[in-house]
């Protein structure tokens, strides 16, 4: 028995695995097995992109970054990032007791001046000086007044405000931290309306003109906003065959900040 079993193993392998192949086979037939003819299949093209669309961004009106203009320490910071501050307002001051210091002297200086050219010109008319001695006088006099101009000016920097209407976009220092002349503060953008800025086809430029309207959708609101061109380019970029336009939104919206993105439309040129 145990030999006639062994005798027959093999022929049981071999129908084993012919079963195998024969299924593999049908498996292939039918398609169930062929990743690589499934890849080799063409895949279906990407929408056509819409040639009336043209990437824009938005740009604030001004923006700029402050700079300490001494060197100090700083006190309490009275902005933050993403904060509005109005034009005029205190952003930080600087501790510069030794400015303010220097324009006090400057200011006691000037008053010592004025008196001792006074008293010159009483004396003139008592004939008891000359005229050289008025002179001097005065001219010491004009210089107490540009000493005390100076120190003015200089203490005037221990504070830090907004030129323009803006929101911080970013602050580089930290409360009571010491900086130096010329070390960035923060970075602020103006709050008004928005500009436009795109490139667009030279071919495009016999249709536009300053004051034509289009829109802009705006990538992170999903809204479309009306615009207008303010400013074309007096030059081509001959490598990429496009001109930069400017443009300026009809109002302010408050949800738009600079940086978005987006597209925008010209219906003149979707309707060709």
């Amino acid at each position: 028995m145990q030999s006639r079993f062994e005798a027959n193993a093999p022929r049981s392998s071999c129908t084993g695995l012919a079963n195998v192949m024969s299924a593999l086979l049908a498996a292939t037939c039918l398609g169930l097995l062929a990743p690589a003819t499934m890849a080799q299949q063409p895949q279906p093209m990407p929408a056509a992109i819409d040639p009336s669309a043209i990437r824009v961004l938005l740009v604030a009106e001004l923006e700029t970054t402050l700079s300490a203009q001494m060197a100090g320490t700083l006190g309490d910071l009275k902005a933050s990032l993403g904060r509005q501050v109005p034009k005029g307002s205190l952003l930080v001051q600087l501790q510069c007791n030794e400015a303010q210091a220097r324009a006090n002297v400057a200011e006691a200086e000037l008053a010592q001046a004025r008196q001792n050219l006074d008293a010159k010109r009483a004396m003139r008319d008592l004939n008891a000086v000359g005229d050289i001695e008025v002179s001097t006088a005065n001219t010491e006099l004009q210089k107490a007044i540009g000493a005390r101009a100076l120190a003015v000016t200089q203490a005037g920097y221990c504070f830090v405000r907004a030129p323009f209407g803006a929101r911080v976009a970013k602050v580089y220092v930290k409360p009571y931290q010491t900086v130096s002349a010329g070390a960035p503060l923060f970075d602020i953008v103006s709050d008004s309306a928005l500009k436009v800025r795109l490139n667009v086809p030279s071919a495009m430029l016999r249709q536009l003109k300053p004051g034509q309207a289009f829109k802009v959708s705006i990538i992170e609101t999903g809204k479309t906003y009306p615009a207008r061109v303010t400013a074309i380019n007096a030059r081509v970029d001959a490598v990429a065959q496009t001109v930069e336009l400017e443009a300026r939104l009809d109002e302010a919206y408050p949800e738009l900040i600079a940086g978005m993105s987006g597209v925008a439309r010209f219906p003149s040129i979707g309707s060709q």
